[in-house]
Parts: structure tokens; sequence; C-alpha cells
């Protein structure tokens, strides 16, 4: 889920890059950073913590060059330390390499095992790190060949922003399982993870960087190439569900309005009589503008948020989220009392955070709490990006719909169909991974959960 970004052939590369990382924080809060290039020369600055925390304004006016690559972290793989930080900086054979990377290497620890036999020293616990190991050894002369040849031994998801020296190299994994896209701002180019990133700086956008193609941007201006053998398209319909921010495009189309068809077909597949629909915000939000359009019932926003609180999802520790649930929304007592409500979730991974929001209305006067959720259950891992790795994290891996209620609190528990979650998306049902609702991966490193494995 982190942010990815890069900019080539401008003057203040470090500012927009800033202002870039700042658009798409919602994708990772735990650290941030920026190398620049200048000449021949790379400096990098990063830190933990948000990126208005971690970038000062004296810190940018340092960090000059024309090119820069960002990121911030979600972490899914390593630990959360200052080393696992990107973007990496490495000198090799005076070169110099820069590497950020959004999704997941499922064959990292198998060539992290191969590379540190023939000698490789690893300084962080990173899979992004194995890429710049493969890089590195590469005997090819030619960057490109090498940053090709890498590649190809990697397996999993993985949008990527590279500098190679002056070059500015962008790469997505055959599948296209996460999202990058190409803008320009009048002749720098600029690669982002979602589309909002161009939105801030005025950037206009070019096209998405197709799955299983790695893009070369230097002073001669962009090469693209498509190296790789050609792979159905698996890209990750969660990025509709929940990551990506609703005023991006992603895969070539809005989030906004893929989640109020989500929300509309909610509508349809479970209706109930209610006194009004009520989201969850942030990322509920357009879901129940959908379910109360086709349904005809009133939205009101009964929960205000703090937006000075993280998302709660992508806290390292359930300690740290069971206290920012509590921080994060207030209710609308005068607007809760005595009413019938839908809740519109985006997705239940855990419970526990939906369990601490019906406590609350019901402790305002709630009369009825019913929820609808606006994907199927969550009940496989995700092998790609997404933090839950493993089956005893996701309650309904482990119980019913009727159990889960139960658990939550509510008068009802509807989910969205997965029929009707691909009826209400923007490409055919066949491009998009559903692994974490149906078990049925495209690759996977462990057999013994994964339902089936698709060629």
């Amino acid at each position: 889920m982190c942010a990815i970004f890069g900019i080539f052939g401008h003057k203040d590369a470090a500012s927009l890059a800033y202002l870039g990382l700042y658009a798409l924080q919602h994708r990772g809060e735990e650290s941030a950073g920026i190398v620049v290039r200048n000449g021949r020369k790379a400096r990098v600055h990063k830190g933990m913590g948000l990126v208005s925390d971690v970038f000062a304004q004296e810190t940018l006016k340092g960090l000059h060059g024309e090119l820069a690559i960002g990121h911030t972290r979600y972490s899914t793989t390593g630990s959360s330390s200052s080393k696992n930080i990107q973007p990496f900086l490495f000198d090799h054979k005076k070169s110099q390499i820069a590497i950020a990377h959004n999704g997941n290497i499922i064959n990292a620890l198998g060539l992290r095992n191969a590379l540190e036999g023939k000698g490789s020293i690893f300084q962080t616990t990173m899979d992004t790190e194995v890429i710049a190991h493969l890089i590195a050894g590469s005997e090819d002369g030619d960057f490109r060949a090498n940053i090709i040849g890498s590649l190809s031994q990697v397996q999993g998801a993985y949008s990527l922003v590279m500098m190679f020296n002056d070059v500015l190299v962008g790469a997505r994994d055959p599948y296209g399982f996460r999202p990058l896209c190409l803008g320009k701002l009048n002749d720098a180019y600029i690669l982002a993870g979602e589309t909002c990133a161009l939105d801030l700086i005025g950037a206009r956008y070019v096209r998405d960087i197709e799955p299983g193609e790695v893009v070369f941007i230097h002073k001669n201006g962009l090469e693209a190439v498509k190296p790789f053998p050609r792979a159905g398209h698996r890209m990750c319909i969660f990025e509709y569900i929940y990551f990506a921010r609703p005023d991006s495009n992603i895969f070539g189309r809005n989030v906004y309005l893929t989640r109020k068809e989500l929300g509309r077909h909610l509508a349809r597949e479970s209706p109930l009589d209610c006194d009004l629909v009520m989201p969850v915000p942030d990322s509920g939000n357009s879901a129940a503008i959908g379910f109360a359009q086709e349904s005809d019932i009133p939205l009101e926003y009964g929960l205000i948020r703090n937006h000075y609180v993280g998302r709660t999802f992508i806290q390292p520790t359930q300690s740290i989220r069971d206290f920012r649930v509590k921080v994060k929304l207030n209710p609308i007592r005068d607007v809760l009392r005595g009413k019938r409500i839908v809740v519109i979730e985006d997705s239940i991974v855990r419970g526990t955070t939906s369990r601490i929001r019906v406590k609350t209305l019901r402790a305002v006067g709630v009369k009825q709490v019913h929820m609808r959720v606006s994907c199927p259950p969550l009940r496989f891992p995700c092998y790609f990006g997404i933090d839950f790795p493993t089956q005893k994290e996701l309650i309904a891996a482990r119980h019913s719909v009727r159990r889960i209620s139960d658990f939550l609190g509510v008068d009802s528990l509807e989910y969205l169909s997965r029929d009707e979650m691909l009826n209400s998306m923007p490409l055919p049902k066949d491009e998009f991974c559903t692994a974490c609702f149906d078990g049925n991966y495209v690759m996977c490193p462990n057999k013994k959960i994964c339902k089936g494995i698709l060629e």
C-alpha cells in the first residue's frame, strides 16, 4: 500500500516530490523519504512519521536536483524501524541506485538466502533491498538489461520507482497488482502511485504504466519496454474498495464513482427499512452515498472524524489501533439518538474496530444498528501488499456471518456478494485479484492456504 513518487527534469524536484507524497499520505504513515540527484551526487533525507513531520522547509531547500524519488511506508514486510525507511540509496561500481517500492515480493526470502550465499550483506529486513542486490550483482554491462534481468527473477506484486544515476525508472509487475501512472508537468516527467498526486502539483495525467512495463526516463525522453512474458491482469480490487483516495483514477477509472456503485449494488442485494444511512468515515463515504441514493433513505454523517488521527487499519500494533479508534470518530448524539441506522463499512478485517464503533453508537441511544459491508468477507491472507498476511487476523476466516454479527453487537450484518462486487467494477471481472475473498491466487507461497493457483 506504500506511496511512491518520482520526477525527472524539474528544478524543484524535491519540493514537488514532497507535495506528491503529501497527497499520497493515506497510503502509509509510518515513515517518509526522498532521494534527490544533483549532477553526479545523490542526497537522501528520511525519517519516521508523517511527510510533514519528516520534511521541514529548510530541509527541502537543501535537496537540490532535477531528479527525485519519494516513498511513504506502510509495513507488510520488515519491521517498523528507521533502517527500513525507503527510498534506499546504494553506491555501486561508481553508480548510485535508489529504489522505492509498493507491493510485496513473495520469493524475497529465497532470493535473499541465495544472495547472502554469494556474499551479499543486507542492511535492512525489507524485500525491496533484494531487488537492489539483484541489480548490483548483474554481470551485464547495460543497466537497462540489469534492471530487467533482476525483475525477471522477482515474483509477487511491485510498482517501483528507481533512480539509476541520472535516469528515472518506473516498473510494474506483469499482473499489475498495484497502480502506477505517468504524468507531465511542462517538460518534466512524473511517476506516481495515484493520480491525486498529479492533481496537487498541477501535472497532466498521461497514462498508466501498463502491467509488465518498464520505463526509462532521461534527458533524451522516455523509453518504454515490455520485456516479460504476457500474463493475465490481476489488479488488486481492494484498491477500489479501501486503499486509494476517492479523487484518484486508478487502473484507468475513478475510485469515487466505483465505490458509489458498490453501495448501489449493496442496497439492491441487502435492502432494509431504516431511518438513516450512516457511513464510517472516510473510506465508507462513497459507498454510503450510493446505498442511500439507491434505497431512498436519508444519508447522515453521524460520526465525525478527527482528521489529525491516522488510519486505524494501517497502524502496526493492535493496542495502538484500539486507542485510535476511540479518538478518531465521535458520534453526533442528536442525530443518532432513537434512530434505526444502517452503518456502511468498506470492509471488516479483524472486527475489533467495528465492535468499538457499535458500542459507541449504542451508548448514545441508537435504537437499532444494522451493518452493511461493501465487499465480501475477507477470508484469505494477502501476499501482495495488504497487512493481513495470515488467516488468524481475519475474523471471517474463523467465524460465520452470524457469529461475526454477534461479536460486533449489531442487529443485522450483510456483506456484498463476490458476484455483485465484480458487477460493480468498471473493468472486466477477470482482470482483478480477488484472492482475499475466494482463495484463488495467481501465485502463492503457502500451498496449505491457497485454494487454487490460476495460470
